[in-house]
């Protein structure tokens, strides 16, 4: 079965939600690409620039190596669509979603993940440990939320914000991982910090006893976070992880 022929949204949004479109489905598609996604079962999220109000997500159904800028669905803070499409939305992917847009207006891009290693470490007692380098990036700034089932009800919107706090990394306990971001890039980085963090902890506890940096290191790591990136955080590294996906996997930009 071919997937459905979507007609291009390019004239009927202005040039900052194309923009935000376009980067949003390569971030989809660099999900899938990385071996992040799980079939259909999660999301990522952008606010629309200029539209406080409004969000993108993806169409429920589509594998987001699919996904294009036009595919993409324009919801409101209820999950309601502010644009007629054909495409469902996932009532359980936008509750945590848009709890976190609305309690953190400077957060633009939430990604959300269900991984082997991910959903291993928030399993485990300790959550993620200090192990590694990219550990340390992770903790500066890391909360917990309890699982409470599939996130279907609304009453779990304020302990979800109260847990997350100003944090930008999030482990959802026996449930994955979730970052935030100003943008889609910085998003993306993050979950690429957090999900392999949580990848070399599974490894190295298969291999022997650990050993775990101490406190200091981590709490250095946090005034050494932007010197890493040359001041450029995850600008440094997009516009490359575009070119990749315009060589492996193109089309997300129709």
């Amino acid at each position: 079965m071919s997937t459905p022929t979507i007609p291009s949204l390019r004239h009927a949004v202005s040039p900052e939600e194309w923009q935000e479109r376009v980067d949003l489905a390569a971030c989809y598609r660099l999900v899938a690409l990385f071996g992040w996604d799980d079939l259909v079962f999660t999301h990522v999220s952008a606010r629309v620039p200029g539209e406080p109000q409004h969000f993108l997500i993806n169409p429920y159904g589509f594998f987001f190596d699919e996904i294009t800028a036009s595919s993409l669905v324009k919801v409101d803070e209820q999950g309601q669509p502010a644009i007629a499409t054909p495409f469902p939305v996932n009532p359980a992917g936008f509750v945590i979603h848009s709890a976190i847009h609305q309690a953190r207006p400077k957060v633009n891009c939430v990604l959300h993940t269900h991984t082997v290693h991910g959903v291993a470490v928030s399993a485990q007692a300790d959550g993620l440990l200090p192990l590694s380098q990219q550990s340390t990036f992770a903790l500066i700034r890391l909360a917990y939320h309890d699982y409470e089932g599939v996130a279907l009800r609304d009453e779990e919107k304020p302990r979800l914000v109260h847990d997350l706090g100003d944090a930008n990394f999030l482990i959802l306990r026996n449930h994955g991982l979730l970052t935030c971001g100003r943008g889609v890039a910085e998003a993306f980085l993050a979950m690429h910090l957090l999900e392999t963090a949580c990848r070399i902890q599974t490894l190295a506890q298969a291999g022997g006893r650990l050993r775990q940096l101490p406190r200091a290191l981590v709490d250095l790591n946090r005034e050494q976070a932007q010197a890493a990136s040359n001041h450029q955080g995850a600008n440094l590294v997009w516009p490359g992880l575009l070119r990749r996906l315009d060589r492996l996997n193109p089309g997300y930009d129709a």
